[in-house]
């Protein structure tokens, strides 16, 4: 089967599952800290009950980490996994290796950040952190206002449900994209609507 025939399989399987949208983008977020620790955390835990309201509490407490600089700063003094009540060594590792990347790279904001993914050279630099894979990457760029696929267990799980399986990252998220176009719909948005809906089933 050909990627346009499994994108227009897939494209008639959202439309009976989730209708005809709109399917708006979640936005992301504005503070730098935030998007660093959201990435990180993130995988493999339940997101609205584990990971979103640790990060608002990071917000509230680290106003000053909203750039870049200013989050680097608070690591250099703070405990992350005491500032986001979450023990993981792991993963604090990725965090502090994405901010160092980021700041070594002068990319301080969410536009610069934004801006900086559209060198795919950068976004190679990004799969060089520990922890740091394609889908990571690809939802990073999410959470700072562009519109990208994110392939996780949830899009893959939908896309087997639609027939459509055994596909490599890249080829899956090739497909999304092109539904995405078929049904007129933000890759983001379409992404973030498949998202929730696997996530309260699975």
């Amino acid at each position: 089967m050909t990627s346009l025939s499994h994108a227009q399989r897939l494209a008639a399987y959202v439309r009976t599952t989730l209708g005809d949208g709109p399917f708006p983008s979640p936005g992301g977020w504005m503070h730098m800290g935030a998007v660093i620790c959201d990435a990180s955390f993130q995988a493999r835990r339940k997101y609205e009950s584990t990971i979103r309201p640790r990060i608002l509490q990071l917000q509230s407490a680290w106003p000053d980490a909203a750039t870049v600089q200013g989050f680097q700063a608070r690591l250099a003094m703070e405990d992350l996994a005491a500032a986001m009540n979450f023990n993981s060594p792991r993963r604090v590792a990725t965090a502090h290796g994405i901010t160092d990347l980021l700041a070594a790279n002068g990319v301080n904001t969410r536009d610069d950040l934004h801006l900086w993914l559209d060198q795919q050279a950068n976004r190679a630099a990004l799969r060089s952190v520990k922890g740091v894979g394609p889908k990571t990457v690809d939802y990073i760029g999410n959470l700072v206002g562009r519109s990208q696929v994110a392939v996780d267990v949830h899009l893959r799980a939908f896309a087997a449900d639609a027939g459509v399986s055994g596909l490599a990252y890249g080829q899956l998220r090739a497909v999304y994209e092109a539904t995405a176009t078929i049904l007129g719909h933000e890759r983001g948005g379409l992404e973030h609507a498949v998202w929730r809906f696997k996530s309260q089933t699975l």
